[in-house]
C-alpha cells in the first residue's frame, strides 16, 4: 500500500497584537504556491486545517476562531521606499476558502520582526539599538504600513513591559503608522467614504432603515449605532456569538453595507466575501466587566465599539478595524464621532469586550472631501515558534 510523504517548509508561528498566525517566506514556499491560485489556497489551507465541519482545526496550526486562523506572506519588496511586501490571508474555518481581500492590522505588527529576523531587511536599515523603521507594502490593499520595530543588541526586542488588553502578558511596544489608509493602489487618494457621505440611511431587509457610517480606513467597515440594533455596546462574545438571530442580523447589515459600499455586485455575493468589510455597533462610555474580569470605567474611555470578524464578535478589536474607528472618531458628524462626543480630535479611547485601546488619525478636509494621512496605534509581537510546518505532499 502507498502512502503520500508530508512535505516541510519553513514557517513561524507568530502572535501579532491579539490574533495569531502562521508566517512564511515567499521563496520557502513549494514552487506551485510562490503565485496566487488554488496551489497556494490549497495548501495554506492544510496548514491551517481547514475546512473542518467539525469547526476544530484539529489537524493544523489554526485555533478554530477568526483571530488563529491566520496566514502571511512576506517577501522583499518590488517597490520603491519599501522594504517588505506583506500578503495576508484569512482561512475560513469551516469552508474551503481563503479570502484575500483584507489586511489583518494585528498582525502587522508582527511583519516587522519576522522581516528583520527572516534577513529580509538590508542589514544597513538595522539598527543595533533603539529602533528600526520597516517599511511594510500591505499587497491586499495597497497601502503602506510603517513598523517602528525595538532593537536590543542587534536583535528585535520582544519582552517589555507593554500591555494590550486581549494579550494575557506584557511584551515589547511596537508602534504602527498606516499611512493614508483610504489611498488607492496605485497611491492615489481613495474616498474615505465611498458612498460620499458621513452617514447613510442604509435599508436592511427585515430590520428596516438604519443610520450608518461607511467607511473605507485601515478595512472597510460599517458602522451602526448600538441601541438601533438592540444594544448597550457593553456586550461580550457569549451575548452576541450564541445568539443566531442576532448573528444572521448582523451578517444581513454587513451585506447591505458592503453593496452600497460598491464591494459586491449584489448583497447576495456577501458569502464569498467573509473578511470585508468589517460591521460595528458604537454607543456613548458606559460601566462595564471586560472578559477578563477587568472592570472598565465610562470616564475611562471615550466611546464603546463592539466589531464583528468572520461571522462572529472579536474577543477585542482587529487591527484594521481600530484604523477605521480612529478615522471615524477624527470626522466630525460620523456615528463613532458622535459616539464620542463629537467635535475634532486626533486620538481616541475605546472600550471593547477585552478592555480598552488608545489609536489615532490625521484627518483635513480637501476640496469638501475628508482625507486621513495617518493612523496611528500600538500592538506588540512575539515568535511563539519557529522551523518547518509539515503537510501531506497531496496537497496541489
Amino acid at each position: 500500500m502507498t502512502h503520500a510523504p508530508q512535505i516541510k517548509i519553513a514557517a513561524t508561528y507568530m502572535r501579532g497584537g491579539t490574533s495569531k498566525g502562521v508566517f512564511f517566506r515567499l521563496q520557502d514556499l513549494p514552487a506551485a504556491a510562490r503565485v496566487p491560485g488554488p496551489a497556494r489556497d490549497a495548501l495554506l489551507m492544510r496548514v491551517i486545517g481547514s475546512p473542518d465541519p467539525y469547526g476544530k482545526q484539529i489537524d493544523g496550526m489554526g485555533g478554530a476562531t477568526s483571530s488563529t486562523s491566520k496566514t502571511v506572506i512576506v517577501s522583499k519588496s518590488t517597490r520603491a521606499d519599501h522594504d517588505v511586501d506583506y500578503l495576508f490571508g484569512q482561512v475560513s474555518i469551516d469552508r474551503p476558502f481563503v479570502d484575500w481581500s483584507g489586511n489583518c492590522g494585528n498582525l502587522s505588527a508582527a511583519v516587522g520582526p519576522f522581516a528583520i529576523a527572516s534577513g529580509l531587511v538590508d542589514a544597513q536599515r538595522i539598527a543595533c539599538d533603539g529602533v528600526t523603521t520597516v517599511r511594510i507594502w500591505q499587497a491586499n490593499i495597497g497601502k503602506t504600513i510603517v513598523a517602528h520595530v525595538p532593537m536590543t543588541g542587534g536583535h528585535v526586542q520582544e519582552t517589555g513591559a507593554f500591555e494590550l488588553d486581549g494579550v494575557t502578558f506584557p511584551a515589547a511596544e511596537i508602534e504602527l503608522d498606516f499611512i493614508d489608509p483610504a489611498a488607492d493602489e496605485d497611491g492615489a487618494g481613495g474616498a474615505t467614504f465611498p458612498t460620499g457621505n458621513v452617514v447613510d440611511d442604509l435599508d436592511v431587509p427585515g430590520l428596516g432603515t438604519l443610520k450608518a457610517t461607511m467607511i473605507n480606513a485601515g478595512i472597510p467597515t460599517v458602522f451602526v449605532d448600538a441601541a438601533a440594533i438592540g444594544y448597550t455596546g457593553t456586550e461580550l462574545q457569549d451575548d452576541i456569538n450564541g445568539d443566531a438571530k442576532a448573528l444572521t442580523m448582523l451578517e444581513a447589515i454587513r451585506a447591505q453595507g458592503a453593496w452600497r459600499m460598491g464591494l459586491i455586485a449584489t448583497p447576495e455575493e456577501i458569502a464569498s466575501r467573509q473578511h470585508t468589510p468589517k460591521v460595528a455597533f458604537v454607543a456613548k462610555p458606559a460601566d462595564y466587566v471586560a472578559s477578563s474580569g477587568k472592570r472598565v470605567s465610562a470616564s475611562d474611555i471615550d466611546l464603546l465599539v463592539r466589531a464583528m470578524s468572520m461571522g462572529k464578535l472579536h474577543h477585542a478589536m482587529m487591527g484594521t478595524a481600530a484604523v477605521a474607528i480612529a478615522t471615524a472618531a477624527a470626522i466630525p458628524g460620523t456615528l463613532v464621532n458622535l459616539a464620542a462626543g463629537g467635535g475634532e480630535r486626533e486620538m481616541v479611547r475605546f472600550g471593547h469586550p477585552s478592555g480598552t485601546l488608545r489609536v489615532g488619525a490625521q484627518a483635513s478636509r480637501r476640496n469638501g472631501e475628508w482625507t486621513v494621512t495617518k493612523a496611528v496605534m500600538s500592538r506588540s509581537a512575539r515568535v511563539l515558534m519557529e522551523g518547518w510546518v509539515r503537510v501531506p505532499e497531496t496537497t496541489p
